[in-house]
Formats: structure tokens, C-alpha cells, sequence
């Protein structure tokens, strides 16, 4: 058994920010992050737009931005969690600003502000268009300056380890603890038992549950299938959003992505054909809020047949989009359009989770001693549907939050390690190599599934069709598990099966139309 004090399942944001936070709070103890791709792979890194963050209060005001969250969350956000989300916000920019992260000012130093759909005020602070990657940068920069905080790169996380894996007569289901997670390390093939005192799952979103995605690969939703199996309690699964606008492309996986902000720059949506339509569905237009602009261009594929709509940019001014979005532009290039004088072939695809694990004001789980922070959990600040750009800001406060009640805890030092030594090591005695090729089209029926079933628009008949087909995979998976060697493909295929069995039987559950989640079967709020 491997011991350490916290360990952190995830190395994006939100866990190289808890991290941080705990370690310079904590300088005696040990902390083990472990990832399961290499420490800049998360999708921090592919967030273009940047952080919603009320920084001007002349024309801007808390209040403001709570109220456009709580728009955008359709009556479903938990106004406290709102309220400390974006009142800590400014600290929490602040803070990672002295740890060496740049946003774009202008020429009187301000932050130059950028606004998305939903915002009713400019208020988002961004690099480029690769806010992300920048803030991953910086905080990976200071991690690695301290001496308790080890990153162990492709180490793969199979497992919680809690009173389950305790004998069933020792088992107290009604006090359930983590003492940590069995991990797979990948390169050599062993599975290793790390415990400690503290867990936070920061392992993010599930993305490739569907067919097309603006998530990268590792995006399976690992953790919240492992806090599930763990018996955590687990919400609002049903509200997934699709980004309006990633770049159309035939082939399956992750799309780049055409960030929000090119709308809130003034880009408009026209058909395949060069025709306007979002007048059609809502008075803010292209400024909508994401739920309504992917329903809207999914409505207009439908329509009229067409496999995308387009994104028109070439009436902007081209030196300032430059300087803004360098990156989307030359993406655009690299597939052989040029933004200034071609329109931009666009579909939405999945992009982010507003619901996952349950967590409190300081990110504790319903499991004693395990923490989730980040998109893998439930805040209640998005409700059906995220405001865009609060994901990062969530991430940074939470981070800190969550920092705060792992410092007090193990100052407690309250931790029941009794019937530790009962937990044994991993046993998984098959012997049979995967069927590499099976896996993956298994994965493939699961996002053929889920994208053609459990997609932007469903119905109860979908649902009910969609349920029926997972159990058949899930007998199939279930049966390779027992059967095979444990590798990171097989557990994935496992996780997103897991994902899949809590979206569309949320969704079943799910009975008036809000936000992110449309059934034309049903009505919306209020009538």
C-alpha cells in the first residue's frame, strides 16, 4: 500500500488549484495528484472563452451576474451556491493572477472584457483564445516549485476504496468513508492501493459518452462512474450542454471548438444556404443563452435537411478578431477556411455536464472524506444550464473552499483507519487480453446510442428505446470485465456505460422541460 495524506484524482484546474491551496497551507504533509494522460491533459486546456469574474463594479455588479446565472440555470441553480461562487470570484482571479497567470488588458490596463451569451455586461477576463491553457500553465509553473505535491502521470484511477471493500460484516452503509482508490499505473501494468486520509475527485466531464464532442479523449466520465459505484450520491445528469457551435467535421470524436465569445465578438449564425434565423427563436439572437442556440440550429437542421449551419465572421474587423482569437482562426485554416471570406460549417456538440456528484458549499461528497470539485461535480451553481464561462470561475472558488475544509480536517486529525488494514489488495484474476477492436465498438455503440436517443432534443419513447439497448451493453461489458484483463480502455468503456445508465434514467425521471434538458414529450415550466 501506498500512503499519503491527500490525493487528488485529476489534474486540471481544479485539482492542481486544491492542491496548491493545501499544500502551501499544509508544508509537513504529502500530497499525490495522479492523472491518467500526462498533467497538461485536461479540458482546462481547451477552454477558449475564459473566466466570468465581476471585475469593473462602474458597469458592472455582483448582483448582475448572479441574476444572469440564474437565468441561465432555469430555476434550478442553489442561489447560495450562486451568490459565494461569484462574490469570491475576484479574490480567487486575483490569487492565481500573482501566481503567474496573464489575461488580455487593454491599453489603459484594465482586463479587457469580453461577453458570451446570457451575460448581460461585458465580465469575462481571458488570454487570447486560450484562457485554459494559460491558467493550466501557471499552475502547473507553481506546483512544481513545491516539494510535498508528487504528479503521478498515467496513472489510472479504477477504483474508490470505501467500507465496500471491507468484509459484509464489518460494512456500515449508512457511514460510508474513502480511504483512497486502487489505481492502475499504466506503463507498468500494476495496480497500486493508495490510501489516504483525504480523496477529491477533480477527473471532469463525460464528453465522449456522445458521438460528437468538444471534450478531449480522457473526457469518459471516470469519476463520477467511480463515486457512483461507490454509492455517492449523484444528480441533475440530465442536463448536458451542447456547445451551439463546434467546427463540422465527419469524423467522430473531438471537434475543435469555435468559442462563444466569436458571437459575443458579433459573428452571426446563417443557414448552410447564407440565411439568418436566430430571430426566429429568441429576441438576444446569436447572444441567447447555449440551450437555446443549439435547439435552435438543431431545429434548423432538421428542417431543412442540412448536416450543419455556418458562422459568419466576415463583416468583422479582421485586426482585432486577430488579435482576439489567433488560435480559432488558424484552426479554421488548418481545414482549409479562411474566416474573413468563407462561412464556418458549425454543429453543436456535447460539451459540458451540469450535474454529477452531490457536494456541499465546501465540496464534500455524500462519502465522508472525499471531495469533488470541477465539471465531475454538483454544485448547484449551473441548475439546467451553465452560464458561459462560470465553469473556471466554479473550479478556482471551489478549489479554495474545498482547500479550506481538507486543512481544518486534517488539523482534526479525525480519521477512522480501524478496519484499513481489512481493505485487500486489487484481485482481478483474468487472463484473457482485450479484444481491442470489441472495446472500441462497443464505445461506439454507446455515443451512437446516446447521441441518436439521449441527444439535444428526446422524447419518452427515445428514453425508453435508449434503456433498453444499455442493459444489452451493459450484459456485454459486464461480461468482457469478468473476463479480461483490467487495462484503461476496458475501464472507460465500463465508466461510460455507467454515465450513460444515470443520463437516461435522470432524464426518464426528469418531468418538465428546463434549461439544457428538452423533451418534446413534454411541456415546459410553468405550462
Amino acid at each position: 500500500m501506498i500512503y499519503t495524506d491527500v490525493l487528488v484524482i485529476g489534474s486540471g484546474i481544479s485539482g492542481l488549484c486544491y492542491a496548491l491551496k493545501v499544500a502551501k497551507k499544509n508544508p509537513d504533509i504529502r500530497i499525490t495528484i495522479i492523472t491518467k494522460s500526462d498533467d497538461e491533459e485536461s479540458n482546462t486546456k481547451y477552454a477558449q472563452g475564459g473566466v466570468a469574474v465581476v471585475t469593473n463594479l462602474k458597469k458592472d455588479s455582483f448582483e448582475k451576474h448572479i441574476e444572469d446565472t440564474l437565468r441561465a440555470g432555469d430555476g434550478l441553480c442553489n442561489r447560495e451556491t450562486v451568490e459565494v461562487v461569484i462574490k469570491e470570484g475576484p479574490e480567487r482571479i486575483k490569487e492565481i493572477v500573482e501566481w503567474g497567470a496573464k489575461f488580455d488588458k487593454d491599453e489603459k490596463e484594465s482586463y479587457d472584457l469580453g461577453r458570451e451569451g446570457g451575460h448581460t455586461e461585458n465580465r469575462v477576463v481571458h488570454f487570447k483564445d486560450i484562457t485554459g491553457a494559460e491558467i493550466e500553465r501557471a499552475l502547473l509553473t507553481e506546483m512544481h516549485r513545491l516539494s510535498n505535491v508528487e504528479l503521478l502521470n498515467h496513472h489510472y484511477a479504477i477504483d474508490l476504496i470505501t467500507e465496500h471493500h471491507i468484509p459484509d460484516e464489518l460494512f456500515d452503509k449508512n457511514n460510508l468513508n474513502c480511504y483512497g482508490a486502487y489505481v492502475l499505473d499504466i506503463k507498468d501494468q500494476k495496480i497500486k492501493k493508495i490510501s489516504a486520509k483525504i480523496t477529491l475527485m477533480a477527473t471532469g466531464g463525460c464528453g465522449h459518452v456522445y458521438k460528437n464532442t468538444t471534450n478531449p479523449t480522457i473526457a469518459t466520465g471516470d469519476g463520477i462512474a467511480l463515486a457512483c459505484r461507490a454509492k455517492a450520491k449523484i444528480s441533475s445528469m440530465q442536463f448536458i450542454q451542447f456547445h451551439p457551435t463546434a467546427f463540422y467535421s465527419n469524423r467522430a470524436g473531438q471537434l475543435p471548438l469555435i468559442s462563444e465569445a466569436v458571437r459575443g465578438f458579433g459573428a452571426k449564425l446563417r443557414t448552410a444556404s447564407g440565411e439568418p434565423f436566430m430571430y426566429k427563436y429568441d429576441d438576444r439572437e446569436e447572444l441567447a443563452s447555449r440551450d437555446i442556440v443549439a435547439r435552435a440550429i438543431d431545429s434548423e437542421m432538421k428542417l431543412r435537411g442540412d448536416d450543419y449551419v455556418c458562422l459568419d465572421c466576415r463583416h468583422l474587423d479582421h485586426e482585432k478578431f486577430l488579435a482576439h482569437f489567433p488560435n480559432i482562426y488558424k484552426q479554421c485554416k488548418d481545414e482549409g477556411l479562411d474566416m474573413f471570406t468563407d462561412l464556418i460549417p458549425v454543429v453543436p456538440a456535447s460539451h459540458y455536464l451540469c450535474g454529477g456528484i452531490d457536494v456541499d458549499l465546501y465540496g464534500q461528497s455524500t462519502i465522508k472524506n472525499m471531495f469533488a470539485v470541477g465539471e465531475c461535480s454538483n454544485t448547484g451553481l449551473h441548475g439546467a444550464n451553465r452560464l458561459a464561462s462560470n465553469s473556471l470561475l466554479e473550479a478556482l472558488v471551489f478549489a479554495h473552499r474545498a482547500a479550506l475544509r481538507t486543512t481544518e480536517k486534517l488539523n482534526e486529525n479525525d480519521f477512522n483507519y480501524n478496519n484499513l488494514h481489512k481493505i485487500p489488495e486489487w484481485k482481478h484474476d483474468a487472463l484473457t487480453a482485450n479484444d481491442e477492436m470489441a472495446l472500441l465498438n462497443i464505445r461506439k455503440d454507446i455515443q451512437l446510442l446516446m447521441s441518436d436517443l439521449v441527444g439535444i432534443v428526446r422524447s419518452n419513447k427515445q428514453l425508453q428505446l435508449a434503456k433498453q439497448k444499455l442493459e444489452e451493453i451493459y450484459k456485454s461489458v459486464n461480461e468482457i470485465y469478468k473476463l479480461s484483463l483490467l487495462t484503461p480502455q476496458l475501464s472507460e468503456v465500463r465508466n461510460l456505460t455507467s454515465i450513460a445508465w444515470l443520463i437516461i434514467n435522470q432524464s426518464i425521471e426528469q418531468k418538465e422541460n428546463r434549461g439544457a434538458f428538452y423533451n418534446k414529450d413534454l411541456k415546459k415550466k410553468n405550462g
